[in-house]
């Protein structure tokens, strides 16, 4: 190892706390990579509480291991050296077990490259009896991993808190039975929750159409997700300055939602709500405090968390600042933007996703101008003069009205600030619908990027002069790759593997050419809800007819109304057999 990759992995390493650090070879050994920068992988939640998980239990340890920074990745090509952790400095090759924790679909393009560069073969049908597991966990696994199939032997399907400890019971029982790679996966497949690609044969018609998955003899005709109460602890295990939010200490307050917000993939894949008890937050919170850190609240709809202003005051009351992600306008509260002025926030965020109340009952928003107008009041009350609004474009059943909506709804917004003296910017993040799987909208065309430019550009022409408002949007090539890989079978594997041959994303549409892949007809042609979807051996817990049901609803713009205690309607928290608890 050069010893100035050495040196940098040890400052990295000396900048944190709460990191764990065993010696190499006394323990069975995972290394638990996340396909992107340090920067980015350490502001993951998620990540950092599996290797909490791992690191407890007395026969594992668990390292890391991310995608080099452009510093650091000049200094591996230079020395020629493979991908190494961080706590030993080991290269991946040495783990029995390397953990992917995915959660974006333009992270996939880095997960061969870190195989690759970690010395273990790329593709596990190419991998022997002394490679690595290649095993991938996150919301990616949840709820589509076939377009990452070629390049991992597990997905673990569910949240990982006690899924990972059943899995590594199998896996430990297995490997001391002295059982062969494949009769350890056979076994594997067998754990509630784990999902094992190669046991599963994908068949298509003469069109190219998905028409059956086949599972292998032995192995379960459809894996459930995994779920549990928030009973275990959901705050910072490593705390490091170099991170996207590195003075924050994260500390998740609820997980799931239950508002049926149609297009979101997490609304049903972290079903049923949680939420995490007042005691345990405001403990946390005092943890925080003494690592001097901002305190940062996770969940989903951070204003819906029942027992928000208590923590706010409680927060407020130790000195300390907060923030949280954006806001559901429907449920601010005076004490939520009165904290937030407090810790220096300057911007309020909200979420219509759409600028017409028609495209709004179409998505299950529940969400009113009204609502809008009464947050950036209390905002304005408060102190917080600029007002983000998270807007989607190419939505199902979207017209050229609603895109009008969009401009006349920012308009009126507008207008209100001035009327209360409010001279704020306004900034609208606008980005293209993806249909997600295991939502309503998963069978949805993507509306095509021609009509999506010329809506952006009418959006960006009636409003640009303006000074006060600012459009951000992403690059749309980016989004309409993101839009193949979110519902793509094993063909779309295929592509991500030749991709990676060429150099990766840029490579992307020279595979396509070559493989013949017809991205237009993959994307813009509406799906049968009765067609076999790649993802279609996964069960979320749904009823079988429930994501059709809110299909049809929203072709009428029809309200579901939010989840409630004692509900049935979706399946996940029926039954007296423990539907859903791993």
């Amino acid at each position: 190892m050069s010893w100035q990759i050495e040196r940098k992995l040890a400052e990295r390493l000396a900048d944190e706390t709460g990191y764990y650090k065993y010696p190499f070879g006394t323990r069975r050994a995972m290394a638990l990579c996340y396909p992107n920068t340090y920067e980015v992988a350490m502001s993951n939640l998620g990540m950092q509480i599996i290797y909490r998980e791992v690191n407890e239990r007395a026969d594992w340890l668990c390292e890391r291991a991310f995608l080099p920074d452009k510093e650091l990745a000049a200094l591996y090509a230079k020395e020629r050296s493979p991908l190494l952790t961080l706590e030993n400095g080991r290269p991946l090759c040495d783990f029995e077990i390397i953990g992917l924790s995915v959660s974006f679909e333009m992270d996939y393009f880095n997960i061969p490259a870190m195989l690759e560069q970690g010395r273990v073969p790329v593709l596990a049908a190419d991998r022997e009896e002394t490679d690595p597991l290649v095993v991938m966990g996150g919301p990616v696994a949840f709820f589509n991993p076939e377009p990452l199939s070629p390049f991992v032997d597990v997905c673990l399907i569910g949240e990982g808190e006690g899924l990972i400890h059943s899995f590594l019971d199998a896996y430990t029982a297995g490997r001391e039975a002295g059982e062969s790679r494949q009769a350890l996966l056979r076994r594997l497949a067998k754990v509630p929750g784990v999902y094992v690609p190669s046991l599963y044969r994908h068949e298509y018609d003469e069109d190219g159409r998905l028409r059956a998955i086949v599972p292998e003899d032995g192995a379960p005709a459809s894996v459930r997700r995994q779920w549990r109460e928030l009973t275990g602890p959901g705050e910072t295990v490593v705390a490091t300055p170099h991170t996207e939010f590195g003075a924050m200490y994260l500390i998740e307050i609820a997980r799931g939602c239950g508002r049926h917000c149609r297009f979101c993939m997490a609304g049903y894949c972290y079903r049923r709500p949680r939420v995490r008890p007042l005691e345990y937050v405001k403990e946390a919170v005092l943890r925080g405090k003494r690592l001097g850190k901002k305190i940062g609240l996770m969940g989903a709809a951070i204003s819906d968390y029942p027992y928000i202003d208590e923590l706010v005051e409680f927060i407020r009351s130790q000195g300390l600042a907060f923030s949280c992600a954006s806001l559901r306008a429907d449920s601010i509260t005076p004490a939520i933007v009165k904290g937030l002025a407090e810790s220096g926030q300057k911007t309020i965020t909200l979420a219509p996703e759409a600028g017409s109340t028609h495209m709004r009952d179409i998505i299950n928003k529940g969400i009113t101008e009204e609502h809008l107008l009464h947050s950036i009041d209390l905002a304005t009350a408060a102190g917080i003069r600029h007002v983000r609004m998270y807007i989607m474009i190419g939505l199902p059943m979207e017209t050229d009205e609603d895109i009008e909506g969009i401009v006349t709804m920012t308009r009126r917004v507008q207008a209100h600030m001035a009327s209360i003296g409010n001279k704020g910017k306004i900034t609208l993040s606008i980005n293209p619908f993806i249909p997600k799987p295991c939502t309503p909208f998963q069978w949805m065309a993507m509306t095509d990027q021609k009509t999506v430019e010329k809506r952006l550009a009418y959006i960006k022409k009636a409003l640009d002069k303006d000074k006060q408002i600012e459009i951000l949007a992403e690059p749309l090539r980016q989004c309409y790759i993101q839009g193949v890989l979110a519902r793509g079978d094993r063909r779309v594997g295929q592509l991500l593997a030749l991709a990676h041959q060429y150099g990766g994303v840029k490579g992307w549409k020279r595979a396509v050419k070559e493989l013949r892949f017809d991205v237009q007809g993959f994307l813009y042609t509406e799906r049968p809800v009765d067609a076999v979807l790649p993802w279609n051996v996964l069960d979320m817990g749904l009823d079988a007819n429930y994501l059709v049901k809110e299909l049809e609803l929203a072709r009428k713009g029809a309200f579901t109304i939010p989840c409630f205690d004692g509900c049935r309607r979706c399946h996940v928290c029926g039954g007296g057999d423990g539907d859903g608890m791993d």
